[in-house]
């Protein structure tokens, strides 16, 4: 594509207009298109005025609720097209205005010079299936929601359960029997028993979707695989491959370790060094899930009857992947918890290495070489 014959277009993106910005080869200030409708008819018209001698056209817009239909329908077209990370676009300290016209200039002029930073695009089946695992995660949130407000109704009436474990038969045996003075309050109580019941059919029932299209999945066979490692179930696996597709598109773990904001922040200046906290940047939802599978290595490693079936589905080498990252974490764990570590950042250290063997499962069933040599 010769670069001279380009135009750079910066599109600010809402549910019912476009603001459109146009840059044109060179050093020159990009020029304001206007606004157009957020529509199909008038994209393409759109195309043929930015287009007319055959000019070859850039677009990027900004990541964010409206999706990624643009970028489909821009790529099906025949033109280039980027979505960007609306957290890395650089921005002046100083400046206190915003419009839809100085966001659709700035673009323009950022995409021209090659400083903005594009995001994976899932394609239509890898985004079905992250709406699958994000809907569980959205119901588990409000099942959570509900039980927190039940147990807090119950507390303000003096009504507390005695058992080891909540939310187990037991528990929702003793929840039947309680009984209030007021027969107002007792409707109450039913009322919120009913909710949480309602959300954890409507959790299980999205679960079972995702054991369903599992099979069908172009990434099934990696999920399988991902399984076979200690505190990494169905729902671990999918959210993972759901969030992040192909893993081996990324060149390293560490790669990875840092796309996921698993990494210490840093400020160094000078000769002194210092790293503060993780940097949280990236995907949330498939950190939150590897905080919560690092928590299982806190147990001497050893291979359970649940992790042998799994492990039995995959194969010799994801097998001795999985038995390594064990030995290798849970040694870890205490190895860090002994020197005085705090439980939650070991946890976190642990999620950070558990990527790393993600990661190398992954390479090995796409048949990467490089995926074996994290092992080593």
């Amino acid at each position: 594509m010769n670069e001279f014959n380009q135009v750079y277009v910066g599109l600010d993106v809402h549910q019912a207009t476009i603001a459109v910005a146009v840059a044109r080869p060179g050093r020159g200030e990009p020029d304001y298109h206007g606004t157009i409708e957020n529509r199909d008819s008038a994209l393409r018209k759109l195309l043929k005025q930015l287009s007319r001698q055959g000019e070859a056209l850039s677009f990027c817009y900004e990541a964010g609720p409206c999706g990624y239909g643009l970028y489909r329908e821009l790529t099906a077209l025949g033109h280039d097209c980027v979505v960007v990370a609306p957290s890395l676009i650089p921005r002046k300290a100083g400046e206190r205005l915003k419009t839809d016209r100085r966001d659709a200039l700035m673009l323009a002029r950022l995409h021209r010079a090659g400083e903005l930073t594009a995001v994976w695009v899932p394609d239509q089946e890898q985004e079905a299936i992250r709406d699958l695992t994000r809907a569980r995660e959205d119901m588990k949130s409000l099942e959570l929601k509900c039980r927190q407000r039940l147990g807090a109704f119950l507390l303000r009436h003096g009504h507390v359960y005695a058992g080891k474990s909540r939310w187990t038969q037991a528990h929702f045996h003793w929840l039947a029997s309680v009984k209030l003075d007021s027969p107002v309050q007792q409707i109450v109580l039913q009322e919120y028993l009913d909710t949480v019941k309602s959300m954890q059919r409507r959790v299980a029932d999205l679960e079972a979707q995702m054991h369903e299209a599992l099979a069908g999945w172009s990434l099934g066979t990696v999920a399988q695989a991902l399984m076979a490692l200690r505190g990494v179930s169905l729902i671990t696996a999918m959210t993972v491959l759901a969030e992040l597709g192909d893993l081996s598109r990324f060149d390293s773990p560490r790669e990875l370790m840092a796309y996921l904001g698993l990494v210490p922040s840093e400020h160094s200046s000078g000769g002194s060094r210092r790293q503060g906290r993780i940097t949280r940047t990236g995907n949330g939802h498939v950190r939150r899930v590897l905080v919560e599978a690092g928590w299982n290595y806190r147990f001497p490693a050893r291979k359970t009857r649940v992790i042998e079936a799994r492990a039995a589905k995959t194969s010799a080498v994801v097998q001795a992947i999985a038995w390594h990252a064990q030995m290798r974490l849970c040694g870890r764990y205490r190895a860090l918890l002994a020197a005085g570590k705090l439980k939650q950042q070991v946890t976190t250290a642990i999620a950070r290495e558990l990527a790393g063997f993600i990661w190398a499962i992954a390479c090995a069933v796409a048949g990467k070489a490089h995926g074996s040599k994290a092992v080593a």
